[in-house]
C-alpha cells in the first residue's frame, strides 16, 4: 500500500493599496487556534482547484473578494509528520469587509515589509518576498 499523498491547500498573499498614502498594504489573518499570523490559505475540497480554493479560502478567512494573478511559489513542510502542498497566488483585494469568525479572529493590512515581521512561520515569507520583487510599484 502506497503512502497518502500530501494535503494540498490553497491561498494568497492578498494586497490592496492603502486609503491614507496609497502604499501597498498585505493582509494577514490571526488564527486563534494556533496563535499565528499567516496568509488566508486553507484545504482544498474534493475535486476542487487550488486557484478556486484559493479564492473561496480569502473570502470565508477575510471578508474579501480577490482576483488571483501570478502564481508564487509553492510551499512543502510537514505538520504533524504528514506533507503538506501550499499553493500561493497574489490577489488584489477587490471588495468586502472582514468579520472576526471560529477560524479567523483579526487581520491585519500592512506594509510588505511589517507583514514579512508579524509571519509566525519564517517559510511564509517566501511567497510574499516573490510577490514583492515581481512589484516595481511595492
Amino acid at each position: 500500500m502506497s503512502p497518502p499523498g500530501p494535503v494540498v491547500a490553497a491561498g494568497c498573499v492578498l494586497w490592496r493599496r492603502s486609503p491614507y498614502d496609497g502604499g501597498l498594504e498585505v493582509c494577514l489573518v490571526h488564527r486563534p487556534r494556533y496563535d499565528d499570523w499567516s496568509h488566508p490559505k486553507g484545504k482544498l475540497k474534493r475535486g476542487e482547484e487550488p486557484r478556486d480554493a484559493a479564492v473561496r479560502e480569502v473570502l470565508e478567512e477575510t471578508g474579501h473578494h480577490c482576483e488571483p494573478g501570478a502564481a508564487l511559489p509553492m510551499l512543502r513542510y510537514e505538520v504533524n509528520g504528514h506533507p503538506k502542498e501550499v499553493f500561493y497566488w497574489e490577489a488584489p483585494a477587490t471588495g468586502g469587509a472582514f468579520v472576526p469568525n471560529d477560524e479567523v479572529d483579526r487581520v491585519a493590512w500592512l506594509s510588505p515589509a511589517a507583514a514579512r515581521d508579524r509571519l509566525t512561520r519564517p517559510a511564509d515569507r517566501v511567497p510574499l518576498d516573490a510577490m514583492i520583487a515581481a512589484r516595481p510599484d511595492a
